[in-house]
């Protein structure tokens, strides 16, 4: 539990990193929610990686092995948010930032236990 609470913690940051890139891009209509969305989870898992391989899992597993692990499971919170953006703010009629909120939480469990069990764990001797 108390990993968890680091987890979020850390993620935290990275999500105050997504949410000021979406904001950014749908507030001057660059581009949609969706698409906004996922550009800032970009930056936000780039935030997440550091700041969970230093502080949250204190991961001594070298950055070959933990970044690749990583940024497969990013990749796939990536696909998920995309979709679960689009079906709350086109079939859901939920506003972006609502949306968001809903998909952050969502996101953050699959995240936080592929993080666990899979990316961060230590190496077996």
């Amino acid at each position: 539990m108390l990993r968890f609470a680091g987890y979020a913690c850390v993620g935290a940051m990275g999500t105050i990193a997504q949410y000021l890139v979406l904001a950014a891009l749908v507030s001057t209509h660059v581009l949609g929610a969706v698409a906004a969305s996922c550009i800032g989870a970009v930056v936000g898992a780039i935030v997440n990686y550091y700041l969970n391989y230093r502080f949250t899992f204190r991961s001594t597993s070298p950055h070959r092995k933990t970044a690749p692990r990583f940024f497969t499971v990013a990749a796939a919170s990536i696909g998920l948010n995309g979709a679960l953006m689009f079906a709350l703010t086109h079939w859901a009629h939920l506003s972006w930032l609502l949306a968001q909120c809903v998909t952050t939480a969502c996101v953050m469990v699959l995240t936080y236990t592929a993080s666990s069990v899979w990316t961060f764990r230590a190496q077996q001797a």
